[in-house]
C-alpha cells in the first residue's frame, strides 16, 4: 500500500491504497463533479501534496508543492498512463520521479503575513491545550484541527482567532506531534486495536473507531452503520477516545442488533476475544450491562491527515 491519502472532487477519501487503486482513481475522472483528485502523504504536511485535473476530451493538468509557494510546480500532460506513472512515483518519493516531462513553476503570490494571536497568556494556554487534546487522541486532520482553533473562543461577536491564526497554530503544533510520532518503534495500541476492529468487521460485527460525539448519538447512530448480515457492534465515542489519550483505558460500546441479552453478552465476548488475539489487556466481567474497558493501554495513535 501506498502511504497516501486521495481525495476527490466527489468527496470520496481513499486511506493507504495500493498502486492499481491509485491508477483506478486517476482513470476515471473527467466527468463533471469527479473531474480531480489530491494526494496527500501520510502523515499530512503542510503545502506538500500533488493533483491532477481533468475534463474528459482534454488534457491532465498535473501539479506538486514541495513546501513554499515557490515550490509549487504544473505540467500539462496528454494521458492517464504518464499521470499515473507521476503520481506513484511521487506517493513512493522515488528518486528523480519528476524527471522526463516539463514543469512549470506556478506564481502564487507571496505568502501573507499572519499576526501573532492577540490573547492573554491564559487564554493562549487554554487554546493550545484544546488543539493538543484532539491531537492526542490522532483521529483528526489539518482542516478539522483549524477549524477547532479557530471557533474555540467565539462568542456573540467575538472572534479572536482568524482562520489564517487557527491554520497556522494548527499546523505548528500538528509538526510538533509528527516529530514525536517519528521517534516511536513498531505497532501502537492504536493500531492493535484497528486490526482487532478490522477482525471483528469482517466477522459480521460492525467495529467503529471514534465513533460519534457521545454514546446516546453512537446507539442511535450505530444501526445504520450495519450491514444485512451485521449481527451486532462494538464503538467507541470521541469522549472515550479523549480519556485514552489521558491514559485512563478504552471503554467500548458493544450489543447485538437484535436487542437481546444472549446476543450482546455473546458479542462482548468475541470483542474481548478479538482484542485479546491482538495483544490488548481487557477487563469485563461478562454483563451486558457493562462495557468492555481495555486496560492498560498506550494511547499513541499516529497522524494520518
Amino acid at each position: 500500500m501506498l502511504e497516501i491519502v486521495v481525495k476527490t472532487e466527489n468527496r470520496g477519501r481513499y486511506v493507504r491504497v495500493s498502486a492499481e487503486e491509485l491508477a483506478g482513481l486517476v482513470r476515471r475522472i473527467g466527468a463533471e463533479g469527479d473531474r480531480f483528485l489530491v494526494v496527500q502523504r501520510i502523515p499530512d504536511l503542510p503545502d506538500v501534496f500533488a493533483q491532477v485535473w481533468h475534463k474528459t476530451g482534454g488534457d491532465y493538468t498535473l501539479e506538486h508543492r514541495d513546501g513554499g509557494a515557490d515550490r509549487h510546480f504544473q505540467s500539462m500532460v496528454d494521458g492517464p498512463e504518464a499521470v499515473i506513472e507521476a503520481l506513484t512515483g511521487w506517493a513512493r518519493q522515488d528518486e528523480g520521479w519528476e524527471a522526463g516531462r516539463s514543469w512549470e513553476v506556478l506564481d502564487m503570490g507571496p505568502a501573507p503575513e499572519v499576526p501573532p494571536l492577540d490573547l492573554a497568556e491564559e487564554e493562549r494556554a487554554e487554546l493550545e491545550q484544546c488543539v493538543r487534546t484532539e491531537l492526542l487522541g490522532g483521529y483528526t486532520t489539518r482542516a478539522r484541527l483549524a477549524e477547532t482553533a479557530e471557533y474555540h473562543f467565539v462568542s456573540g461577536d467575538r472572534r479572536p482567532v482568524s482562520p489564517e491564526q487557527a491554520q497556522a497554530l494548527a499546523d505548528r503544533m500538528w509538526l510538533e506531534r509528527v516529530a514525536e510520532q517519528a521517534a516511536w518503534q513498531g505497532e501502537t495500541d492504536p493500531e492493535r486495536l484497528s486490526r482487532a476492529f478490522a477482525a471483528l468487521q469482517e466477522a459480521g460485527i460492525t467495529a467503529r473507531e471514534n465513533f460519534t460525539c457521545c454514546r446516546s448519538c453512537g446507539q442511535a447512530e450505530i444501526g445504520g452503520e450495519g450491514g444485512p448480515d451485521a449481527r451486532g457492534f462494538v464503538y467507541f465515542h470521541t469522549q472515550c477516545t479523549d480519556s485514552a489519550a489521558a491514559g485512563h483505558g478504552l471503554m467500548l460500546m458493544y450489543g447485538g442488533f437484535d436487542d437481546t441479552e444472549e446476543t450482546t453478552v455473546a458479542v462482548g465476548r468475541e470483542v474481548v476475544a478479538a482484542l485479546q488475539a491482538v495483544g490488548l489487556p481487557t477487563t469485563w466481567d461478562g454483563d451486558p450491562a457493562r462495557a468492555v474497558h481495555v486496560t492498560p493501554l498506550d494511547w499513541r495513535r499516529r497522524l494520518v491527515g
